[in-house]
């Protein structure tokens, strides 16, 4: 195989995964919890419950997935959210008592992982537009607060693009876009009951 067909094979990968995730991405954004936080007048009350929710989906990423990407992703010590959602909950004054396992099937593949590890690096680049927003509460127009919505701050597209590059190099030299692909909709699906969708 030529050297020229790879970023082809990587494109028409990325187009499926993004296709075949279109419904479970508009499911989840069409949930109250999720429309929330793009309310243009956000209650605290609303943004810590979110928060504290995606403190449990971040925990499980860190618990169940990193470990099997070690070797895959190289960056991912910098990709860790839960510390970021604890200062914001800190800061807030919410205190988490309960937490919930998010991904828990001891059979995840390193395909599999990364489809989940697509969706939350997703939504990690679309918290910056979530940020303008909640940026525009008085409790929450400083720096503090708002630590996991401003992601990897000014190099998040750069982030992301490093994401799905590893993804695509992965899913090239191993053939595995059907892993990847049902790996981000357990995760979409995981998520979307977690938020009240079920």
């Amino acid at each position: 195989m030529s050297s020229n067909t790879i970023p082809l094979l990587s494109s028409n990968f990325l187009t499926d995964l993004k296709a075949h995730t279109a419904d479970s991405h508009k499911n989840l954004e069409n949930l109250p919890v999720s429309a929330s936080i793009l309310s243009p007048d956000i209650k605290i009350e609303d943004y810590c419950h979110y928060l504290s929710l995606m403190h449990d989906v971040h925990k499980s990423t860190e618990e169940v997935v990193f470990p099997l990407l070690t070797g895959v992703i190289t960056d991912l010590e910098e990709r860790k959210k839960v510390s970021l959602i604890e200062q914001d909950l800190l800061f807030l004054k919410f205190s988490k008592s309960i937490s919930t396992t998010i991904f828990q099937d001891a059979d995840i593949t390193i395909p599999f992982a990364l489809g989940i590890l697509y969706v939350i690096e997703g939504s990690t680049l679309g918290g910056r537009f979530i940020l303008k927003n909640v940026s525009a509460n008085p409790q929450l127009s400083g720096n503090e607060g708002v630590s996991y919505f401003s992601g990897y701050g000014d190099k998040t597209g750069s982030y992301w693009k490093s994401f799905l590059n590893m993804l695509s190099e992965y899913e090239n030299n191993n053939n595995c876009a059907e892993e990847i692909i049902k790996g981000a909709v357990y995760a979409f699906d995981n998520i979307y009951n977690h938020f009240g969708g079920r």
